[in-house]
């Protein structure tokens, strides 16, 4: 079998050299060019997303965590996962009140977690990179700091969005971010709560992932 395999290997590598393959640069004209002016790109988000069942909440870089709080509480949550290394979850800790939904670290592994994680928990918060006007989408950066899990489990993900971290196209975002230059295990675009219409085509949500998706405009 070895021997095979070199041979059938050793005439793949034999047929490419014979044969090299022009390469042909990419023109991203179109998508250099496709840009909306500054004033509208957040509009065109919303409209977008609304579409989709997203909701927005506004707030001010003072305010967010009370802004947030008083959203849970409105909404009956009970738990609010968050992930304490990061600078919004440190906002969190020193600027949360009592009286609203609890604060859950997220600071153990998956194994530890789980079940806590799967039947105790309401809703969990996130930072994003920022937003895409074109696709109507945020962009979240997963890390060890603030895993994937924090977006995908609760029923209710609420997402930080800065007012001036708004993008025309995705290949703004990964030029602009050099992204070549380095990227996660994996990063989200995420338009909406979780949908589906597999069964007998009648659309449900929150089958997959979070029934709510709370978008919190920082300005």
């Amino acid at each position: 079998m070895p021997d095979a395999r070199s041979t059938i290997l050793a005439k793949l590598r034999a047929g490419r050299d014979a044969h090299p393959v022009e390469t042909v640069p990419s023109d991203f004209t179109v998508l250099r060019d496709k840009r909306w002016d500054p004033a509208e790109r957040l509009e065109r988000i919303k409209r977008m997303m609304e579409a989709v069942h997203t909701e927005f909440v506004d707030a001010t870089e003072q305010d967010w965590p009370a802004v947030v709080q008083a959203f849970l509480k409105e909404a009956g949550a009970r738990t609010l996962l968050y992930a304490p290394a990061t600078p919004a979850g440190a906002r969190l800790e020193a600027e949360w009140a009592e009286g609203g939904p609890d604060l859950v670290r997220y600071d153990r592994s998956v194994d530890e977690f789980k079940e806590e994680m799967f039947t105790a928990i309401d809703a969990g918060i996130t930072q994003t990179l920022g937003a895409i006007a074109d696709t109507g989408s945020l962009i979240l950066w997963p890390s060890a700091e603030e895993p994937r899990l924090l977006s995908l489990v609760p029923h209710i993900h609420v997402a930080l969005l800065r007012a001036d971290a708004l993008y025309d196209t995705f290949w703004q975002v990964m030029t602009e971010n050099r992204w070549a230059d380095g990227m996660p295990t994996n990063a989200l675009l995420i338009s909406g709560p979780s949908k589906t219409a597999d069964i007998e085509q009648t659309l449900a949500y929150g089958v997959h992932g979070p029934k709510r998706l709370i978008v919190v405009v920082v300005r």
